[in-house]
């Protein structure tokens, strides 16, 4: 038995649905978490010190209402102290990556599907994500940490005060949102998506959902498409789709900090020196574009 296993075992004994199982358990995806298919039951078992960044009760609700809302499994048990959560297992499921998002027919549609059930479910979420507010606090913890920011990373920061205020000029009504939509979160049994893993939602624009997802699934101008008009039912309006686009070049920049705290931490994960600058130099190919400056008008004109 392998020590995963080992750590599996003993969080069961302690869950009243899972304490009596025998069968086999077996090893399934996680970056930060361990996560095990244990027969019908999915467990998952929290990352070393993610008790430092992520609130479990928040997570807890917000897993609750999704599966409410239809898009995420049943949450059968959830520990906010431990942070122990126990889902139901679906079977039949593709876990995404963007190749299966180009190769699996109509996955942007269902993952746009999916995001619109959520967002319209009126589930309260009890985190508000706030994407100016989390620069600044990344900003903050930097500032006491010895890792230099790419090159003009705050010139870049000075120029998205134009695009913090468009949005804010016709402020989009706040929405249950993922807010971490990373392909691996998505799981697809060719007629309907599922979404896991609420370590990071909150109430936001819906449209950061849409963005934030078009670049981890490195979408292209059709997969955008597809996804947009899926989720609208529609051909989106010019407000609407810049703000989709807005939000692609604002979560690189966001997440760009991310990495560069997780560098500075010493999390042997990734390269995430190579991470914060491939996110830095995506954001300002994107904000350099000659339709960019169109998108954050067409948002402030709403």
């Amino acid at each position: 038995m392998t020590d995963d296993l080992s750590e599996a075992r003993a969080a069961m004994t302690g869950i009243e649905i899972l304490k009596d199982y025998s069968g086999p358990i077996e090893r399934l995806g996680g970056l930060t978490n361990l996560v095990y298919r244990v027969g019908t039951h999915c467990l998952r078992v929290p990352g070393k010190g993610t008790e430092e960044y992520i609130d479990r009760a928040n997570e807890a609700v917000a897993a609750k209402e999704a599966a409410k809302a239809g898009v995420s499994p049943e949450v059968l048990y959830a520990d906010a102290d431990s942070g122990l959560m126990v889902t139901r297992f679906i079977d039949g499921t593709q876990t995404m990556s963007p190749a299966a998002f180009r190769s699996r027919k109509g996955a942007p549609a269902r993952a746009g599907q999916a995001f619109r059930k959520l967002h319209t479910s009126g589930a309260e979420f009890p985190f508000r994500f706030d994407l100016f507010q989390m620069i600044d606090d990344y900003l903050g913890i930097l500032s006491t940490k010895d890792v230099a920011l790419p090159d003009g990373y705050h010139d870049v920061v000075a120029e998205a005060e134009t695009i913090r205020a468009a949005l804010a000029a016709h402020p989009a009504a706040l929405a249950p949102c993922h807010c971490d939509p990373l392909c691996e979160n998505f799981l697809d049994t060719q007629e309907r998506m599922w979404i896991v893993d609420w370590e990071y939602s909150g109430m936001n624009d819906p449209m950061w959902d849409l963005g934030d997802l078009s670049v981890e699934g490195e979408f292209d101008g059709a997969q955008d498409d597809e996804m947009i008009r899926a989720y609208f039912g529609r051909n989106p309006t010019s407000a609407e789709h810049g703000r989709v686009v807005i939000y692609k070049a604002m979560c690189d920049l966001l997440w760009t900090l991310w990495g560069l705290i997780q560098l500075a931490n010493k999390n042997s994960a990734d390269d995430f020196r190579a991470y914060a600058d491939g996110r830095f130099a995506r954001c300002k190919k994107l904000m350099a574009d000659a339709s960019f400056a169109g998108h954050v008008d067409a948002v402030r004109a709403g």
